[in-house]
């Protein structure tokens, strides 16, 4: 009688700690459930994201690439005798994890006297309409308030003085070029930041800005950052400003 006793005890345990984790999981799969459904809810819907990204372009970087692809002629605006530097790839609206695009198609129409309005910062008009189209559309804004938006954005960033007017090509540590823009920016961290680079070349800077354009952290896109040792700042073209 004691050894059935022990035995039914023993299955009872089994059976109590087997219910146990069959109610942990499901509750586990109802919490991940919402948040996959709360998510799903605002995938795509303009207006509903959680911050931005402002992604600045190392212009030279962008010319000398296209120019080793043989891409034909080269855009005429950017990569002429302006020497641009940083310019404006685009302000995303991101997710804590993701991010919407192409929230309305066809998207609305954008008025070509907004582009030609956006030309100092973003000097391609094919990347204008682009990001309008792509990310601009997701950001809940007229296409006029968004891009005013973007020239916010812009203005929220302090350029470091030693890139401004780059003369002679610079090789640098992705650390490096985070350091010198947290420098130049007060209230800029670590975790608001991040270098992209191609193989050889400092290709953009991702700065995280909340909906009011402030600094703030954001782990996915820092993440993303450039492992290489040392990048190549080839220099302005056409000489500085």
């Amino acid at each position: 009688m004691l050894g059935l006793r022990l035995k039914v005890g023993v299955l009872r345990d089994a059976m109590t700690g087997i219910l146990v984790r069959g109610l942990i999981a499901i509750s586990l799969s109802a919490a991940m459930g919402g948040l996959a459904s709360a998510q799903g809810r605002r995938d795509g819907e303009p207006g509903q994201f959680d911050f931005y990204v402002l992604s600045l372009s190392w212009s030279p970087s962008y010319c000398a690439e296209a120019a080793e692809r043989g891409r034909g002629r080269l855009p005429a605006l950017q990569c002429g005798a302006r020497p641009f530097s940083f310019v404006v790839h685009g302000l995303w609206p991101q997710y804590e994890h993701g991010f919407p695009e192409n929230c309305q198609v066809p998207a609305p129409r954008l008025d070509h006297r907004i582009v030609d309005s956006m030309l100092d910062l973003m000097p391609a008009p094919r990347l204008v309409y682009s990001e309008w189209d792509k990310h601009g559309t997701c950001s809940g804004l007229s296409a006029r308030d968004y891009f005013a938006t973007v020239r916010k954005a812009r203005s929220a960033v302090t350029i470091p003085a030693d890139y401004v007017g780059l003369q002679t090509p610079l090789t640098v540590s992705p650390d490096a070029v985070e350091d010198a823009f947290i420098k130049a920016n007060q209230g800029l961290a670590k975790g608001d930041i991040a270098i992209s680079c191609d193989r050889r070349r400092l290709t953009e800077v991702r700065v995280c800005l909340s909906t009011d354009l402030k600094f703030r952290a954001c782990p996915q896109v820092v993440r993303r950052n450039c492992r290489n040792d040392n990048i190549l700042m080839p220099p302005l073209r056409g000489g500085a400003r």
